[in-house]
């Protein structure tokens, strides 16, 4: 039986805390790392009356999509309602984790589930992610200093691909200068031109190593005034993982592709509301789980004929259908994101087998009760 340390560690290796937006809360709300783990819960929203469904059920952890507490608060009192949840959980030993804007843009995360949940196949992100942008440096410098400034480039952060290190690329080549007044030339004489034997080395950095990068690198140039040159390095577009998603579906309409999100997701007081022609061919697909209208400028790009998400709102949505974008099919946030609690939990279930025991919540935590 596995702790919820080795719980967490599978999560967080599934969806990396330091992904998430930086005003995001993720990662172990409560719960001690060495208890053991026998039932697990998945929710989108850690409501009271899911924290009750949870304990009701034994849960030794509950796994919640969207965070109990987003805004730091100096307390947590059973006085309030979500000081409330957190008393239920913590009464019963159940440790509560969140995992959001993290899962939303990760390999098997939410907008990936909602997708999925469509029939949108040949997946790939809306917009790409990039772990850290990057710079390229050259450095000019004497060929017998060459291996030493590589030490130096590596030391500071340069040269780190992947799983290798050191990485770098070096051209033979001729330098030519003539020192000036003033100068005081590591080699030559003043008013002399020099033709020095020179390597060029190039090594990418994350961008923000390069002032360490190009400050160790001039602290350790043989010469009084090296030459050296940075380039920011655009984005590939070709990660995997990214916000939202974008993939095919058989040609239909608008009419009847909204049909198939009503009848994929789960029935909610708003349903699916949809903005466009009904009678528009449909091939493309533009998905996000969740509030999506961060996304639209990279939507109107992405050659989508419609835009599957939620939360849209009034302004926003109508300039962009006046862009003669894609068409617009707004849905419930919950319904949306409650796609990927069966995803996950299958997932647990393939990495842990019988070893813990599952299950999706069955409390609705759609806010709206009905429509009038």
């Amino acid at each position: 039986m596995p702790n919820l340390r080795e719980l967490v560690d599978l999560l967080h290796g599934w969806y990396p805390p330091g992904t998430a937006d930086g005003w995001d809360a993720v990662g172990l709300v409560h719960g001690d790392p060495e208890a053991p783990v026998r039932k697990v819960m998945f929710a989108v929203d850690p409501t009271i009356e899911v924290a009750r469904e949870a304990v009701a059920w034994g849960a030794d952890l509950l796994v919640v999509h969207h965070p109990l507490f987003l805004k730091p608060v100096h307390g947590f009192a059973a006085t309030t309602p979500k000081g409330r949840t957190l008393a239920v959980l913590a009464g019963a030993g159940c440790a509560l984790l969140t995992a959001h804007t993290n899962a939303d843009r990760a390999l098997g995360g939410v907008s990936e589930a909602l997708a999925t949940a469509l029939g949108v196949t040949g997946l790939a992100p809306v917009a790409p992610a990039w772990d850290e942008p990057l710079d390229h440096i050259s450095v000019y410098v004497p060929r017998e200093q060459a291996e030493e400034l590589r030490q130096v480039l590596a030391t500071a952060g340069a040269g780190r691909i992947g799983d290798y290190e050191h990485a770098s690329f070096s051209i033979p080549g001729e330098g030519r200068f003539r020192p000036l007044e003033g100068a005081n030339p590591t080699i030559g004489e003043i008013g002399r031109p020099e033709v020095v034997d020179e390597a060029r080395i190039e090594a990418v950095l994350p961008r923000s190593l390069r002032d360490r990068v190009v400050a160790a690198v001039l602290a350790a140039h043989p010469y009084e005034e090296p030459a050296y040159g940075v380039m920011e390095l655009a984005d590939p577009g070709t990660s995997p993982t990214g916000a939202g998603r974008i993939g095919d579906v058989e040609e239909t309409t608008l009419r009847a592709f909204a049909a198939t999100v009503a009848a994929a997701l789960p029935a909610t007081a708003q349903g699916v509301r949809v903005a466009g022609d009904p009678d528009r061919v449909v091939r493309r697909v533009a998905v996000c789980g969740g509030a999506g209208d961060f996304l639209l400028d990279d939507v109107l790009r992405s050659g989508a004929d419609v835009y599957v998400t939620s939360d849209l709102r009034h302004h926003p949505a109508g300039e962009f259908l006046e862009k003669d974008g894609p068409a617009l099919v707004d849905v419930a946030h919950w319904a949306a994101e409650s796609t990927w609690l069966p995803l996950v939990q299958a997932r647990l279930t393939a990495a842990l087998g019988d070893t813990v025991e599952s299950r999706v919540s069955t409390t609705c935590t759609d806010p709206w009760s009905f429509r009038a």
